[in-house]
């Protein structure tokens, strides 16, 4: 029987890290927030490169070859909207430096994009990505209706005033569609497109539209689901990634079929949960790494109040600090129950309750909370002080703007993580 003797990890985190090289099974979870967010992530990667993490990817082969152990190297990738076409990429085999190429030079400055028709278990070169790829109109191949005829759909049912009347002028789903991004990774990135070809486990979130659930896929023996969550086994990689990115309002939703042939509608991958942290614990992993970009603005001289920048940048304060305090109570949960499972276990000692007993309370309880006693968990995330990276552009391929940003998550991973000890 297991033992959840949770004491004894109740010590500091400098300690914890002094032990990271033990773990076993290490998850990368990325989250989005559009371009910026997925430079963000490249720039946290370099970090923990430096730091001597291995991020492993490709064929089954190729994994197995070249990454047989597994001290610090990610094996488990989650991802969801920009983050998906990071741990896609990543999973895919593709080194950082070839990730950094293709954004950096996707904007057109002096390449001439390739097809990639590489088979290669380890591909080495990455096609630059361009608006192109990243934005294509919504005018959706086979649907009955294009961009402007969208004005003409369906009546909403409910009646009532401004709101209304804004539901009856603007019935476009989307101006964008994800579609050119399905191509570029399915044509250029994953040239297999399965999650069963990959050597390491990829896991990328979605939301269902028309349903109130999030939606994992991966590789999975069948399609399981309750009402909060559904493991789907039926998408290619680049129809889940594309899913995943359709970021209300400015993309579609994007539709895939199941195994029965059935059309459902997908959404971006944050709207139920903005780090998907249990997806990689649930799966196995011991360690979880997590990088988010979302960081509200906090006041300093140099650039003063966010009432003098107008309307966007007040929106962008109000929805990070809405996200933000998603991911605060969702750490904020985890550290709750580990503490409650903690405190139990130690009265339960003081009183001196068979050890049988003891444990089997233990079990109940991590099993009632869904609680992994040996998953540690590190998050990423700009810091407060970085107006730069606050106002940085969400979907601009300026090779300057990204190198800021690339350095940011740099500077992020390595704040984060500087003050343990590997």
């Amino acid at each position: 029987m297991p033992r959840y003797d949770l004491t004894s990890q109740m010590t500091s985190q400098r300690i914890l890290f002094m032990r990271l090289r033990e773990k076993k099974r290490v998850a990368l979870v990325l989250s989005g927030g559009g371009v910026k967010a997925a430079a963000f992530h490249i720039g946290v990667c370099i970090g923990l490169r430096e730091l001597g993490f291995r991020f492993a990817g490709g064929s089954h082969e190729h994994v197995t070859n070249v990454y047989s152990g597994n001290e610090l190297t990610f094996k488990t990738y989650v991802g969801s909207s920009a983050g998906s076409v990071i741990a896609t990429f990543l999973a895919a085999g593709y080194d950082i430096d070839s990730i950094v190429d293709a954004f950096m030079q996707g904007a057109g400055h002096g390449v001439t994009p390739k097809r990639n028709k590489r088979r290669d278990p380890s591909p080495s070169f990455l096609r630059p990505i361009g608006y192109r790829d990243l934005f294509s109109l919504n005018v959706h191949a086979g649907h009955p209706t294009r961009i402007f005829s969208g004005f003409f759909k369906k009546t909403p049912v409910i009646s009532g005033g401004i709101e209304v009347l804004l539901k009856r002028g603007f019935k476009v789903n989307g101006i964008f569609s994800t579609s050119n991004l399905e191509k570029y990774l399915r044509e250029n990135a994953h040239p297999e497109n399965t999650f069963k070809s990959l050597g390491v486990k990829l896991y990328v979130v979605a939301t269902q539209l028309n349903h109130s659930r999030k939606v994992v896929f991966g590789d999975f023996n069948e399609t399981t689901k309750d009402e909060q969550i559904k493991y789907a086994h039926f998408a290619t990689v680049s129809q889940a990634v594309a899913a995943s990115a359709a970021l209300p309002p400015f993309f579609a939703p994007y539709p895939i079929q199941d195994d029965r042939g059935r059309e459902h509608w997908y959404f971006d991958g944050e709207i139920r949960d903005t780090l998907s942290t249990h997806v990689a614990a649930d799966h196995g992993a011991d360690l979880i790494v997590a990088s988010y970009s979302i960081q509200p603005y906090h006041f300093n001289k140099e650039i003063g109040s966010l009432h003098e920048y107008g309307m966007p940048a007040i929106f962008n304060q109000a929805l990070y600090q809405v996200v933000q305090q998603k991911i605060i109570n969702h750490i904020r949960t985890q550290k709750m129950i580990k503490n409650l499972i903690g405190t139990v276990d130690g009265y339960l000692k003081e009183a001196n309750l068979p050890n049988e007993h003891r444990e089997k309370l233990l079990e109940i309880l991590v099993s009632k909370t869904n609680f992994k006693p040996d998953a540690e968990y590190l998050y990423i995330h700009p810091a407060p002080q970085d107006y730069e990276m606050f106002f940085a552009d969400h979907f601009s391929l300026n090779p300057e703007i990204l190198a800021k940003t690339v350095r940011a998550g740099f500077r992020a991973a390595m704040t984060s993580l500087r003050k343990y000890t590997i």
